[in-house]
């Protein structure tokens, strides 16, 4: 199966799945639980997604291995796992806000081979694959060129835990005087799309997990960004920084 079938098995499952988020959003948060905290909550529409882009793509691919944020977990026989975050942005989707979207990627044992970040309320559809272009609903896009600092818009996500926001909190104070601006939107699948397309021009967080940024990481890359891994620093685990060339070097001396 070819990178560019893995991407169109992808956009045909994440629609799918899209459709039956669009169904129950809007409507009661009947289902909801709470994951690590409090402030960190799981639906049960994130896991009726989850095992329906499962069910598919087993359908499709029998000895994949799969990683979801909602419990797949499988080792799988054929070298290939899919990467699945069924509901990025639960606690928009739950508040009625339509910033939410679905994310997955597929990888071998030398790194992420297609992604496919689908925005449901907007209908957008952003994709990669290892040797193509970034795309959004099929034209190319290219990331930002930005060079200067003080006009750069920069994207971020915090985490559940008390402690871990506190520590945020002092990295946001400490770099907002010195760049245009900074956006908190609640999905990182989305944040890394959005740069992609020059929407925002850098993203960095810490603490995200695998499937939110496998797809966004990928479609990043092939736009033209640098995207690099961030150490833990605790209490924070490990984050992710995305930025054009020029700006990658006064980032990370602002946010590792």
């Amino acid at each position: 199966m070819s990178p560019a079938e893995q991407r169109e098995l992808a956009e045909r499952v994440a629609r799918e799945a899209a459709t039956l988020l669009l169904e129950a959003f809007g409507g009661p948060a009947v289902e909801v639980q709470s994951k690590s905290t409090p402030t960190d909550l799981v639906s049960a529409a994130d896991k009726a997604a989850e095992e329906l882009i499962v069910s598919r793509i087993s359908a499709a691919r029998p000895g994949d291995g799969f990683l979801g944020e909602e419990g797949a977990d499988e080792a799988g026989s054929s070298g290939l796992r899919w990467i699945v975050d069924p509901l990025d942005g639960t606690a928009n989707f739950l508040f009625g806000i339509p910033q939410w979207a679905v994310s997955i990627a597929v990888e071998d044992a030398d790194g992420v081979i297609a992604g496919v970040v689908y925005d449901p309320p907007r209908g957008e559809l952003w994709a990669a694959e290892c040797d193509g272009p970034a795309t959004l609903d099929g034209r190319p896009v290219r990331g930002s060129r930005r060079e200067e600092l003080a006009t750069t818009l920069v994207a971020t996500g915090f985490g559940y835990d008390a402690e871990v926001r506190r520590v945020q909190a002092a990295t946001v104070a400490a770099l907002l005087p010195e760049v245009r601006d900074i956006r908190r939107f609640g999905a990182a699948a989305l944040d890394l799309a959005w740069c992609a397309a020059g929407r925002f021009d850098a993203y960095y967080e810490r603490g995200v997990h695998r499937w939110d940024i496998a797809a966004g990481a990928l479609i990043c890359e092939r736009a033209g960004l640098v995207v690099e891994p961030l150490a833990a620093a605790p209490p924070q685990g490990d984050g992710l920084l995305v930025a054009p060339p020029a700006l990658i070097d006064p980032l990370r001396a602002r946010v590792a």
